[in-house]
């Protein structure tokens, strides 16, 4: 018996050290990636208090690339996961008040976090949507910055975010995409951006830098991950929306109601597409349409 109780202590004992060296490892490689730095300048960009410019950019941050879906609509920051041992990650405080990290920042460097996802101090920045504001213009860039320089201070404290064991995990295998600045050729050329208007060229501009790409898949045909919630619905014309009208669209996009009067899951930002303009609504529904069909039995 007590040779036997030896024996389990010692496979005990040995499988301790082996998580042990296993988290050693995890930790160590995780941490090397994190505080990887990225040479990114930050493009000088025109940036000024035009009334036309700061609005443009109130609507870019709350309806287009939906900035405040995460930093909030004062944008004064917020706690977007709080997950722990996965991570606790927070929007930071863009506002020149207390808490807030706007001082940190020059114009270029805002352009680097945004188009980047790289701090002031070159590392990336953790779950910046920057894979896909990437493709965000140098004129619609620029006036989320002066958007974001106008708007009044707001005093919130949040601390910084934090991974841990297993958010560290899920960055070493590919399945968290904390670091976006890893996703982005930071050297390619800026694809041309198509003039505002009611074209699918358009909508397809809108699609890519409102973040339908990263929720709804590589060819917009749904997930079969729902991260926390239902599984994002298949956009194409092979999925849910295929027997849609425009006004059916119109519709779930301003009340949130689909054409059978079920309610869009929250997780879905309808609100902020919901603020786009009727022409703007118009030019996504047309991209939508153009896309290439998926077909799948995802709910939209």
């Amino acid at each position: 018996m007590k040779k036997a109780v030896k024996i389990l202590g010692i496979g005990l004992g040995s499988v301790l050290v082996l998580l042990l060296i296993a988290l050693a490892v995890v930790y160590g490689f995780s941490e090397a990636r994190l505080r990887k730095e990225f040479q990114v300048a930050g493009a000088a960009l025109t940036i000024g208090n035009d009334p036309a410019q700061v609005e443009r950019g109130r609507h870019l941050a709350t309806a287009v690339s939906k900035c405040t879906e995460c930093h909030g609509e004062d944008p004064g920051g917020a706690v977007f996961i709080d997950g722990q041992p996965m991570a606790k990650l927070i929007a930071s405080n863009l506002t020149r008040g207390r808490g807030g990290v706007l001082g940190n920042y020059t114009d270029p460097q805002l352009e680097a976090a945004i188009r980047h996802g790289v701090g002031p101090d070159g590392r990336g920045l953790l779950f910046m949507p920057s894979q896909e504001f990437q493709y965000l213009s140098d004129e619609d860039v620029a006036a989320i910055i002066a958007y974001v320089r106008s708007v009044p201070p707001v005093d919130r404290q949040l601390g910084g975010s934090s991974v841990g064991p297993i958010g560290r995990v899920l960055l070493l295998t590919g399945a968290m995409p904390l670091l976006p600045a890893e996703l982005i050729d930071h050297d390619a050329a800026r694809r041309p951006v198509p003039p505002a208007a009611p074209t699918r060229e358009y909508g397809e501009y809108q699609a890519r830098v409102g973040g339908c790409f990263g929720c709804h898949g590589p060819a917009l045909g749904g997930s079969a991950e729902g991260h926390g919630g239902p599984p994002p619905a298949n956009l194409t014309p092979g999925g849910g929306l295929g027997a849609w009208t425009e006004a059916d669209f119109f519709t779930a996009m301003r009340t949130g109601k689909r054409p059978d009067g079920t309610a869009i899951d929250p997780a879905m930002p309808w609100r902020a597409v919901g603020r786009l303009t009727d022409d703007e609504l118009r030019a996504l529904w047309l991209y939508l349409r153009s896309v290439p069909p998926v077909r799948s039995d995802a709910a939209s």
